[in-house]
């Protein structure tokens, strides 16, 4: 299995529309591609960066899946933005392989 990680550190400004969104929108979006089995969204608590930060964490059930969903939505995050968080967040993703889980 692939854990898909996306971290994003967001001004406080944005925090509240932000994670509205997030919740009613962008993670169905996510889900409808058919790429992703699960997904998890964290919350840093010990954030050194100035801000907010959340981790959002999709698992993929293969490589190929992850593959699949980077050629098709490549820009995902950053084209189905709202105009209102532009400029006002900054964001980087991680590729895990599971080895061991329980």
């Amino acid at each position: 299995m692939i854990l898909y990680n996306v971290t994003i550190i967001l001004d406080e400004e944005i925090h509240d529309n932000w994670l509205k969104w997030l919740k009613f929108e962008y993670l169905k979006e996510m889900m409808s591609t058919g790429h992703f089995i699960s997904y998890s969204v964290l919350k840093v608590l010990d954030s050194p960066n100035e801000g907010i930060t959340y981790c959002i964490q999709y698992i993929a059930s293969s490589i190929v899946k992850y593959n699949e969903y980077m050629q098709t939505s490549p820009n995902h995050l950053q084209s189905n933005v709202p105009a209102e968080f532009l400029n006002k967040f900054v964001f980087f993703s991680t590729l895990m392989e599971f080895i061991e889980a329980e």
